[in-house]
């Protein structure tokens, strides 16, 4: 798995505050959250391909990502 490369976001308050939130909701950290929300974007707008190390990533928090969905034979 690549390493993580840290680095400071600048972000409204009240746009943290809604992605904290979510992240309490949906029990990750906030760092997990905003990982997910623009690794999805990235995927929807085809800019981020879906791999194997993506498919057990981890947000650093112990929060698996989302495992993918399987299609039924």
């Amino acid at each position: 798995m690549a390493q993580r490369k840290p680095f400071l976001l600048r972000i409204a308050p009240d746009v943290r505050a809604a992605l904290q939130r979510w992240a309490d909701d949906e029990l990750r950290s906030l760092n997990g959250q905003i990982e997910y929300v623009l690794r999805q974007a990235l995927q929807k707008a085809g800019r981020l391909k879906r791999g194997p190390e993506q498919l057990v990533a981890d947000d650093g928090e112990g929060s698996p990502a989302a495992a993918p969905e399987t299609e039924s034979e």
